[in-house]
């Protein structure tokens, strides 16, 4: 048998026998019994001879005598004590009974009668309490626990040394000349105070997220010689009230001892907010925290030499209050990028990557529109990724396509397999779009189409405005109405029937309708502004519309809507059936590719077939 065995079948039983062991030990423990006597009933089983056993314990410091023993009737577990006051008369009496019966007396030492164990039983724990206490209280004070230290400001400086400056922020041309102003100012300011001239105290950088706004900031703080603090607008908010406001004081107060400096708020919109706003009031804790940050800015107390720079991409929820002049009195816009921005943006991400000899920036910059600085940073990692992954040398086409693809709907969903059915719809649905942006002379040019699903989406139409403009005419708009509305239609003129594919379509159609009628004034009704964002930034200004009109021009504004989306529907229609071949052409090559270019859908329109090269790969495989 084998040793293991052996031990785990006697496991059992040590556990058996040392649990009896213990069991025992408690029942002898706690079996014990011990009688309280009074004076007087020690003292009449003391002359009766009633007592076998006495032991005496003096207690010096209470000045008694602990007494136990044992009377004859007592069983082995069973003892009396009692408690009585030191005397010669009471030991004498003992010795007396001691010396006349048979009592085994004994009388032992008192336990506490050293001096120096008296100092540690009453002195000790009163020193060790009184440090202990000491030491906590300097800690939570002083250490790296903060937890007493609320009313602290949360501002970090920056040290010096960043590698953030101007040449790293690319396309921001307008944007850095707003801002260098305030460093020249701060490296040398007699030359504005000679003209009479102010500084601005504040400047808002507004713009939507990932745009560069704290980027800018970073490089200000590079470029200045002068102290940087940095903060995000949550690290005023705190649940106690009033934690906010001393935290903005004592941020300005250290900016005071090093002025000149430059304060950065990220995000303030967080403790920005309108004041007064929501149900029953707004939050007190933020709003005097945003007075105090009024106060500091433009008070009685002045604060010369101290700038602040704050970023948010919700400026319609800021208090007025903080806009004015005197505070917040400039505003640097910090949008999307245009063409030429993007070109100078993939210059600064793409000097650590390799690329192929045929992709160039510019082309690149062209059919990214719409991209925002941070966008095509992680378009260029997610090329990189890809390369690296594919085992390539160097970017391609290929891997640029799939990351733009990513960056907008997400990966390729390899897995999901359509049935023939819903293929063949996908590819019609998608060729519609493509048809409508071709055939319409103010539509955006098709730069793709692909029925790989990505996302929410069964496939898409990649489509590039021609030029980037600022506004767009009222042609322009139905023609956009027309391309969305293009999927839908060619599924119901090839299959004679209709599918939720289009819902996300008729949705951006809609709100396209919607403001031309109630907002840009391109309807029967008139140039009128019928609807405006509301002004209830509690519940959210961007899903809540006050509508100041009638019931009337309400079912109005739906006629109009509707007569809009019906026109733009049979226009689409129309356009449709008379390109019915090229719907069919590039629905096939649809089905066999999956994915098609613009330089092969241009060759599907001119010559009716994919270029030569793509035939050529095709024969090869």
């Amino acid at each position: 048998m084998n040793n293991k065995t052996v031990k785990k079948g006697l496991l059992p039983y040590v556990f058996l026998l040392t649990f009896i062991i213990i069991c025992l030990l408690v029942f002898n423990t706690y079996n014990k019994k011990v009688n309280e006597l009074t004076y007087d009933e020690f003292t009449e089983n003391l002359s009766n001879q009633k007592i076998t056993e006495i032991k005496i314990i003096p207690k010096t410091r209470t000045n008694t005598y602990e007494i136990t023993g044992k009377l004859k009737e007592y069983k082995d577990n069973e003892s009396f004590i009692l408690y009585l006051p030191m005397s010669d008369e009471f030991l004498s009496k003992i010795t007396a009974a001691e010396d006349n019966q048979e009592i085994k007396l004994t009388v032992e030492k008192d336990p506490e009668a050293s001096e120096w164990l008296a100092l540690l039983v009453d002195i000790v724990p009163l020193a060790i309490l009184s440090i202990a206490l000491f030491w906590l209280f300097t800690r939570q004070i002083g250490g790296n626990n903060k937890s007493m230290d609320f009313g602290k400001s949360r501002a970090r400086l920056l040290e010096e040394g960043t590698k953030t400056n101007f040449k790293d922020v690319a396309g921001l041309t307008e944007e850095k000349e707003e801002v260098k102003e305030l460093i020249d100012f701060l490296k040398n300011p007699k030359k504005f105070q000679a003209m009479g001239a102010r500084i601005p105290k504040g400047i808002l950088l507004v713009g939507p997220p990932g745009t560069g706004k704290t980027l800018l900031a970073r490089a200000v703080a590079g470029e200045a010689k002068v102290p940087f603090y940095y903060i995000s607008g949550s690290d005023f908010v705190e649940l106690f009230v009033g934690i906010g406001a001393s935290r903005v004081r004592d941020m300005f107060k250290q900016a005071k001892l090093n002025a000149p400096c430059l304060i950065f708020i990220d995000e303030i919109d967080a403790v920005g907010r309108q004041r007064g706003t929501g149900l029953g009031g707004g939050h007190d804790e933020r709003e005097q925290t945003l007075n105090q940050l009024l106060t500091e800015m433009d008070g009685f107390g002045p604060n010369e030499g101290i700038i602040v720079i704050a970023a948010t991409n919700r400026p319609d929820v800021l208090d007025p209050a903080l806009l004015r002049p005197g505070r917040f009195d400039r505003q640097v816009t910090v949008g999307m990028p245009d063409k030429n921005a993007r070109l100078e943006i993939l210059k600064v991400h793409a000097k650590n990557k390799k690329f192929d000899e045929n992709i160039t920036l510019e082309n690149l910059a062209k059919r990214t529109p719409g991209f925002s600085g941070a966008d095509l940073e992680n378009l260029l990692n997610e090329a990189a990724l890809l390369t690296v992954r594919r085992n390539k040398k160097a970017i391609t086409m290929s891997e640029i396509d799939e990351a733009t693809d990513r960056v907008i709907m997400g990966p390729a969903k390899v897995t999901k397999k359509y049935t023939d059915k819903e293929k063949k719809l996908v590819a019609y649905h998608e060729a519609g779009h493509a048809v409508v942006g071709l055939k319409l002379e103010g539509a955006n040019d098709v730069q793709k189409i692909t029925i790989i699903p990505r996302g929410q989406a069964g496939g898409y139409t990649m489509m590039t405005p021609k030029e980037e403009t600022f506004n767009y005419t009222k042609d322009e708009l139905l023609e956009s109405i027309c391309g969305l509305l293009g999927g839908r239609v060619a599924e119901e003129v090839e299959f004679n029937e209709i599918t939720t594919g289009a819902h996300d379509d008729f949705k951006k159609a809609t709100k396209i309708a919607r403001s031309m009628v109630t907002e840009y004034g391109m309807s029967k009704l008139g140039p009128m502004m019928l609807e405006e964002p509301s002004e209830n930034t509690f519940l959210g200004r961007d899903y809540t519309k006050n509508r100041n009109v009638s019931d009337i021009v309400a079912h109005e504004i739906d006629e109009e809507m509707r007569s809009i989306i019906n026109d733009c529907y049979t226009k689409t229609k129309k356009i449709i059936k008379d390109n019915k071949k090229l719907l069919d052409l590039i629905a096939k090559t649809l089905l066999e590719e999956e994915t098609i270019t613009k330089e092969q859908i241009d060759s599907l329109v001119k010559t009716g077939h994919l270029p030569k090269e793509k035939e050529e790969e095709k024969e090869e495989k």
